[in-house]
């Protein structure tokens, strides 16, 4: 692997161990020529996934902009990151086992916002703000109003 810090084309690899429940390996490196070490991880990938934009437009899956929009909703809450991963990674698992090479992006933000739900109301509430496009006070007026009544089970 090559060192994001120099450049330099062989660098060492100096622990490797499971990490996040055994659903990846967590490798410590480092590079000779600058000193530098770092941390990478290998996952298992069971299916190259296309996401399909509202546009039309085809891009790859990128688990790291899932676990970054997943991270700014969960900002400064009392999340603990070991179960936001654990969403994360549950949530791939369940696109890469649909049998499908191509996923249409509402399917995921219903995926984000079915687990945030279970997670943190705040950080579903932060989500569904930006998935739904919220532009006024009373979007969200509206849509915490309709999460009291699913809540009650009045919902029907």
């Amino acid at each position: 692997m090559r060192c994001p810090f120099c450049g330099h084309e062989e660098t060492q690899v100096k622990d490797s161990r499971p990490a996040e429940d055994n659903t990846a390996i967590r490798r410590r490196r480092f590079c000779p020529a600058c000193g530098a070490r770092w941390t990478t991880f290998e996952r298992v990938q069971l299916r190259e996934l296309t996401v399909v934009k509202k546009t039309g437009q085809r891009v790859p899956f990128d688990r790291d902009k899932l676990a970054r929009s997943i991270m700014i909703a969960t900002r400064k809450r009392p999340v603990d990151p070991e179960r936001v991963e654990r969403m994360i990674n549950g949530i791939v698992r369940r696109l890469e086992s649909l049998g499908e090479s191509e996923i249409k992006s509402d399917m995921i933000g219903e995926l984000v916002m079915e687990a945030l739900a279970n997670l943190d109301q705040v950080a579903f509430v932060r989500f569904a703000s930006v998935y739904k496009n919220f532009r006024e006070a009373r979007d969200f007026e509206a849509f915490i109003g309709d999460m009291g009544q699913v809540k009650d089970g009045e919902d029907d």
